[in-house]
């Protein structure tokens, strides 16, 4: 077996972990911190703009956003995600990495800052403006996606890579916990400034106006982790496999490595010429080369993605009517707008606390010793189980005496979904494929997750519904309910797992390994 390797890999791969590996850790995973933060909290807000700007006097519950308009906003950041992961995945294997690193971070500042300054002066101008920002939010979101997996398996060592990418992802849990304990905080300030009554004892007064800021500040709060992390990022070197393996630069890649690892390296020109004349190093996406090397792969990394968004985003975005449908959140009309915020805050912590951010660190802990494969089969199959546990005795769950029971079986779903596919289906895109190819590559699986969540978000939002059109939220036509929603979402988990199959392992191997690209062009067949 030929396996060449630059020094300047090798160095990489058989590297101790030490500090830049965290500060890498900390830097790239600011981004996923912000994304979160910023998906998340609108699920939380959601309510409070329906309070604000949808309330009609008279009316006997309070204000909600029409579905049209509900959709628009929770999902029109998703959409602009979407078209993120494509865009900056090509340009991050066009530029280079580092160079497109630094765009996607000012435009999610920029946009979360203008989220929250939404101006206009009826309900339709301040919504249409809030998501023409949050589209663009998304979109800058959409390339940290690509870029990050992609810059922190580059500079990993290949003994604990998959801890490390799993470790930028886990940063998410964070996210979604900052945005609850914030809300929580923002809202219990105003609450205790502004007292106001609930809306069965007057529902003119239980919308107090400053109520306003209180959406205006959680959302623009998204731009300070981004910001801090802006100058660490800039002064990032690029990895040393764009420089070496796509920019074909070996004295540039070994120049940065030598300075980030304090170790003397030559840089080996000739052997990189050597490389490059390979066909394994030559062939394009839309080739027949790589239909043949890495087809497979790429439809399983796409549907395993795309199938466990669908689930994890309809869980996340309807969750807050679980909460209410089991009587963790009063009826609407019990409350006064800020108290339900609070209340919804208070039930979203309590799950990512429990449940989410734990499932994150144990993919962490356990990633490079199971496996990827074990890891992603495991996830899905309990995310399974608990999702038809939770939907086809739903009645019981909802009874009052059950309800906890229902809680713990929801939080291991989610648990479940963390310590599996949440985590796996970003950490595998950035190990298979080829450096010039892998931005591109884990970009289009990014976007095939999303297309997932865009369909959750806004399918499920339909689907949740109660089949009795009395009882379905103002505006929405009847559903297929809660039940059969969780019913639904379970059959797609196991579809999951049916596609883990076409997943390699790429535990314990490095990257030029793990996508072929060491591999001579005559062996390929065989690997």
């Amino acid at each position: 077996m030929a396996r060449e390797q630059l020094q300047v890999l090798n160095a990489l791969d058989v590297a101790k972990t030490q500090l830049y590996h965290f500060t890498a850790i900390v830097i790239a995973g600011m981004g996923f911190f912000t994304d979160a933060y910023d998906l998340f909290s609108i699920s939380l807000v959601s309510k409070l703009l329906g309070r604000i700007y949808y309330t009609k006097p008279g009316a006997l519950k309070p204000g909600t956003l029409p579905p049209s308009v509900s959709s628009s906003v929770t999902g029109v950041a998703l959409v602009g995600t979407l078209a993120g992961q494509l865009f900056f995945g090509w340009l991050g294997d066009k530029m280079g990495r580092k160079k497109v690193y630094g765009i996607t971070l000012l435009l999610m500042i920029v946009c979360s800052i203008a989220s929250g300054l939404s101006f206009g002066s009826t309900p339709k101008g301040v919504l249409a403006t809030l998501c023409f920002f949050r589209f663009w939010l998304g979109f800058g979101i959409g390339g940290d996606y690509p870029l990050s997996a992609t810059i922190m398996s580059e500079y990993a060592n290949k003994k604990t890579r998959g801890a490390f990418i799993a470790a930028v992802f886990a940063m998410q849990g964070f996210g979604i916990l900052f945005s609850g304990i914030l809300s929580l905080i923002v809202a219990a300030g105003f609450d205790h400034r502004y007292k106001a009554p609930t809306f069965e004892e007057n529902p003119a007064a239980s919308t107090v106006p400053q109520a306003d800021y209180i959406w205006r500040i959680i959302l623009m709060f998204g731009a300070l982790p981004a910001a801090l992390t802006f100058y660490w990022r800039m002064k990032m070197p690029e990895t040393a496999r764009y420089t070496a393996l796509v920019a074909k630069n070996a004295k540039q890649a070994a120049e940065d490595m030598a300075k980030v690892l304090n170790v003397e390296l030559q840089a080996e020109e000739e052997k990189l010429e050597r490389l490059a004349r390979r066909k394994s190093n030559s062939f394009g996406l839309f080739s027949r080369e790589f239909v043949r090397r890495h087809g497979l792969h790429l439809f399983g990394t796409t549907s395993t993605w795309f199938l466990l968004d669908i689930a994890f985003y309809s869980q996340n975005l309807f969750q807050k009517d679980v909460f209410t449908a089991i009587g963790w959140i009063p009826p609407p009309k019990t409350m006064n707008a800020i108290h339900e915020v609070y209340r919804i805050a208070k039930a979203q912590t309590l799950i990512a606390l429990c449940s989410t951010v734990p499932g994150y660190w144990f993919t962490v802990a356990f990633i490079d010793i199971m496996g990827r494969f074990a890891i992603q089969l495991m996830g899905f199959f309990f995310m399974t189980v608990f999702m038809f546990a939770v939907a086809i005795p739903y009645h019981h769950w909802t009874l009052k005496e059950n309800r906890i029971g229902f809680v713990v079986m929801y939080a291991l779903t989610f648990f479940f979904a963390n310590f599996g596919p949440n985590a796996t289906t970003f950490v595998v895109p950035a190990e298979i494929f080829p450096a010039r190819l892998r931005s591109t590559c884990h970009g289009i699986s990014a976007a095939a997750g999303k297309a997932g969540a865009i369909v959750g978000a806004y399918g499920f939002l339909y689907a949740a519904q109660n089949k009795d059109k009395a009882k379905t939220d103002a505006g929405y036509p009847p559903g297929i309910g809660v039940k059969n929603s969780l019913i639904v979402l379970g059959c797609i988990n196991a579809l999951g797992m049916l596609c883990t199959f076409a997943v390699p392992e790429a535990k314990g191997k490095s990257l030029e390994e793990a996508s072929q690209e060491t591999v001579e062009d005559d062996e390929a067949e065989g690997v």
